[in-house]
């Protein structure tokens, strides 16, 4: 039987009770019990520690809603591009991908075509791009949504 429990730091504990037999008995008769614990680290998802929104294959109406026909168009090819906000962005990806690496992790988010990405004010990171891409954006003033 197996059982788990939640902590704060570690995600979850999981333990499991094993019956070991020294000579292939079970229970009683020189059997010991033993207990397994395996830990396992939960980490929150990076768009949550950098309070970045993503809606995934975004639906005509809310980009109509949204206006995004209207929103400047940025391209680019292959490259790695440093970028720190100023203001909140909003971003509709067309087409290709974007690999986002916040400034000191090692770990990424990624962004695909039917992205709809909103990056806070003052984040930092660095954005890999492994083939064209092509993006409509607009900036938003605090408390717009």
């Amino acid at each position: 039987m197996a059982s788990m429990i939640s902590t704060a730091n570690l995600g979850y504990l999981s333990f499991q009770r094993t019956n070991r037999s020294n000579n292939g008995v079970g229970i009683g008769n020189g059997a010991t019990s033993a207990c397994v614990v395996k830990a396992t680290r939960m980490e929150k998802p990076l768009e949550e520690l950098y309070s970045v929104r993503v809606e995934r294959k975004v639906s005509k109406e809310r980009l109509t809603e949204l206006g995004v026909s209207r929103w400047s168009v940025w391209k680019t090819g292959k490259c790695k591009l440093p970028w720190d906000w100023q203001v909140d962005q909003l971003v509709y990806i067309e087409e290709g991908e974007v690999r986002v690496v916040p400034e000191g992790s090692d770990r990424f988010m990624q962004f695909i075509a039917g992205d709809l990405v909103r990056y806070p004010k003052w984040f930092e990171a660095d954005l890999y791009f492994n083939g064209p891409y092509q993006e409509r954006y607009s900036f938003r003033a605090y408390g717009d949504d």
